[in-house]
């Protein structure tokens, strides 16, 4: 395990250690061993400290030694990803905004205040079912799974569409023979136990809305006409935590300079009975309020080593800790994940507006800049094939000359479009400190990898 007795001191290490030196490779140190990251391929060796310090002199004398270092090792192979972009990729996922309109008032949320920059309206139900029929129509049965997700505003505000469109999707996959899932993120405020019942039956992802403990989370999220939403949450949330089987009820909490408690929001939400809980940074809101800086970054680093840390001593005596971040990079870097895009934006991932507008994703619903054509008019494949282009990791500066490019893929497109690439210090950091964790865990529970991931 590492030092955790300096936390300050920890975080501006990881930053410092993390710093790009070469595009093709990294080390890691820590106190029980080396490694050495190729990030070609995304893949992780123990070594000894000499061959760290040699690689480190061929790199400083000319990059062609470093190369030609590589294969002496037989760590040189044909390159996973080139410059290539994606050309039209298979639909495999759509997420509705099916009510564009809230009953919050989240002064950083990117759908400003939830109806997008105009007025509040409800998808109707042919625009929803039009989706579905986007989604599956044109689908074949095979080991890739489709997913419906419904989002907004607050979707439940528009709640028979939503339970009419599920209905008529889970059908049709059926009679198709299509794996289809489901998943709904909502501020939880409007729940009730027959929804619990009816996600519970189709096995949706249920993600709620909460921004850590009751204080904090009522600062951030507020009803539009004033008061805490904490209380009626967790109120409304209790019959679906006791329903769940097939349905996963998860906390997902934005990050800002004011909750940063991250070990105390973790611990309560899972002793509450949530499924996993993640953490995301505010970075690109519509007014700039509340937007991550780099010394909040810092502070966050800090904060997500030590549920990070945790989450380690967890694994290790066989106990669930489901700290989502940590779990989805443990499971990336086993896996080898090397990706010229963060996500399926624009790619197999699209967002419809209420109105059957296609965008890149949800973010980009009643943005320009991600239209991706419409429902009535299909999707625009030359505007994806810009968008493609110019999105693909390799094309995106300074991302050519980091070694984490490949796991981090450039970073949300709607924050760095908007906001430009403000966390990537945070970002290495953090990858940094999950290679030496992934190092660790696989050395006293290789079985973890293989049970749980």
């Amino acid at each position: 395990m590492i030092d955790s007795s300096d936390p300050a001191s920890r975080s501006a290490a990881l930053m410092d250690d993390s710093r790009p030196r070469s595009p093709d490779i990294h080390w890691v140190r820590t106190p029980e061993q080396s490694l050495l990251f190729i990030v070609n391929g995304s893949r992780v060796f123990k070594v000894g400290d000499d061959l760290i310090s040699s690689l480190t002199e061929a790199e400083d004398e000319h990059p062609a030694r470093l190369a030609e270092a590589l294969g002496d090792l037989g760590l040189l192979a044909p390159a996973f990803i080139d410059d290539t972009p994606l050309r039209n990729p298979p639909l495999h996922a759509l997420s509705l905004a099916i009510a564009q309109k809230c009953n919050l008032a989240c002064t950083y949320c990117y759908a400003a205040q939830g109806d997008f920059g105009g007025p509040a309206k409800n998808m109707s139900l042919e625009t929803a079912l039009g989706s579905v029929d986007l989604l599956l129509g044109k689908a074949v049965p095979s080991n890739s799974r489709l997913n419906l997700a419904f989002l907004g505003g607050e979707p439940l505000a528009n709640r028979d569409v939503l339970r009419r469109a599920t209905e008529y999707a889970a059908q049709l996959a059926r009679a198709r023979g299509l794996s289809l899932g489901f998943s709904i993120t909502t501020n939880g405020t409007l729940l009730t136990e027959e929804d619990g019942a009816f996600f519970e039956h189709h096995g949706f992802a249920v993600t709620v809305s909460l921004d850590g403990l009751h204080q904090d989370h009522d600062k951030q999220r507020p009803f539009k006409h004033g008061g805490g939403t904490y209380d009626r949450i967790l109120e409304r949330v209790q019959p679906l935590l006791a329903l769940q089987k097939r349905m996963q009820v998860s906390v997902r909490a934005t990050i800002t300079p004011g909750n940063v408690r991250l070990r105390d929001t973790l611990d309560h939400f899972l002793g509450l009975g949530f499924h996993s809980v993640g953490f995301s940074p505010m970075l690109l809101s519509p007014s700039g309020a509340s937007e991550m800086q780099s010394s909040d970054l810092v502070t966050m680093l800090e904060a997500m080593v030590e549920c990070g840390i945790e989450f380690e001593r967890n694994v290790v005596l066989g106990r669930r800790y489901a700290f989502n971040n940590m779990a989805n990079a443990m499971h990336e870097i086993h896996r080898g994940s090397h990706r010229p895009y963060p996500c399926g934006a624009g790619a197999g991932y699209l967002g419809v507006s209420a109105e059957g507008a296609l965008a890149a994703c949800h973010r980009f619903v009643g943005d320009a800049e991600g239209a991706m054509g419409s429902l009535n008019e299909g999707i625009d494949r030359a505007r994806q094939d810009r968008w493609l282009a110019e999105r693909h990791v390799q094309r995106q500066s300074p991302c050519g000359q980091c070694w984490a490019r490949y796991l981090c893929s450039g970073g949300c497109h709607h924050e760095v479009l908007a906001r430009g690439r403000t966390a990537c210090d945070y970002i290495r950091g953090w990858l940094h400190y999950c290679l030496g964790a992934y190092a660790r865990l696989s050395e006293v529970r290789p079985d973890y990898f293989v049970d749980e991931v």
